[in-house]
């Protein structure tokens, strides 16, 4: 159902954009408390460890455990407005884009729009695409998610007004550089390792042994996920460093903090400062929430295409019955 099918056309590109809101807004409620921890971890600059008193943050569950006791129950959906319309946002435009140009592969070129190579290439051109589109929402959700007690801003129309009048409006694409570095293989490899995994699902599992479908496509996406975070990890960790910048008042709770003047600064510093493991902090909450989110958010999106296509089935047999 993900990309286009010639043999199957059912699912139009608006509702493919539907389908990817819905699957986005979903999947956002249920995986925020990972994405808050991951985003903490991130922009520690202390070595996530018990043994380092500095460090405020260490573990998982550790992390979890502090943020309830310091900031409640709601601090792990701190920033979930902008996330919602980010996700909302980044679903609809990400998976438009790919039903289309997937499309325009199978229409003008003699590739196959089902092969994985057409779908790492087109799924990280669409998730660039969505990226451009919604990246000032994904600044403002990394501010909210970054920000402790008392709070800097107090809503998102207080953060949009007070950023753009102290920073400027190119404070809102802080950190797109290395997120269009890191999103296309991102994104490619998901697309592509998820058409691989549902290649490899049909070859394993006879025909009607087909039932699970709904299981095999979260199982497909949370691998494709893992996957793909593992070998671009580094980029989010950079781009989410960036969004701070600027804002580095609010992070003093949390313990130190750093300006960086660029992507290679940033990436010099942390080297210099934190080592080679400084690039994968905060690599187990976002693995987690890889499988999670990745594997709902194509669970939802295909299941959503089913059910417009047998709603679309049933309509034409009632008119042809009428």
């Amino acid at each position: 159902m993900v990309g286009y099918d010639p043999e199957a056309k059912c699912v139009s590109t608006a509702e493919a954009a539907a389908a990817g809101s819905v699957s986005g807004l979903v999947t956002r409620v249920l995986v925020s408390p990972l994405d808050v921890i991951k985003i903490r971890f991130q922009l520690q600059i202390e070595q996530l460890s018990s043994r380092n008193p500095g460090a405020k943050y260490h573990g998982i569950l550790q992390a979890a455990q502090r943020i309830f006791q310091e900031e409640g129950l709601v601090a792990f959906w701190k920033g979930h407005v902008p996330a919602q319309f980010l996700s909302v946002g980044y679903g609809a435009v990400q998976f438009m884009a790919f039903e289309s140009l997937t499309k325009l592969v199978h229409n003008v070129t003699s590739y196959n729009a089902r092969d994985s190579f057409v779908h790492f290439v087109c799924g990280g051109l669409a998730a660039c695409t969505a990226t451009v589109a919604v990246q000032p929402v994904d600044t403002l959700r990394t501010r909210f998610a970054a920000q402790g007690e008392p709070k800097v801003y107090c809503n998102l129309r207080h953060a949009v007004v007070t950023m753009y009048q102290t920073e400027g409006p190119r404070t809102f694409y802080r950190g797109l550089t290395p997120t269009i570095i890191a999103i296309f293989p991102y994104a490619g490899l998901q697309f592509s390792f998820y058409n691989i995994l549902q290649q490899f699902s049909e070859w394993v599992v006879p025909a009607e042994g087909k039932k699970g479908g709904n299981i095999k496509n979260l199982v497909c996406g949370s691998c494709a996920g893992i996957i793909s975070k593992t070998l671009t990890y580094p980029f989010d960790l950079f781009k989410k460093r960036l969004q701070v910048g600027g804002f580095e008042h609010a992070r003093a709770a949390f313990g130190q903090v750093r300006i960086y003047r660029g992507l290679l600064d940033c990436i010099r510093q942390i080297m210099r400062e934190e080592g080679p493991g400084g690039f994968f902090k905060g690599l187990s909450p976002s693995l987690l929430k890889a499988a999670v989110s990745t594997g709902l958010v194509f669970f939802w999106y295909e299941l959503f295409c089913s059910l417009l296509c047998a709603l679309k089935s049933t309509d034409s047999t009632t008119r042809k019955e009428g």
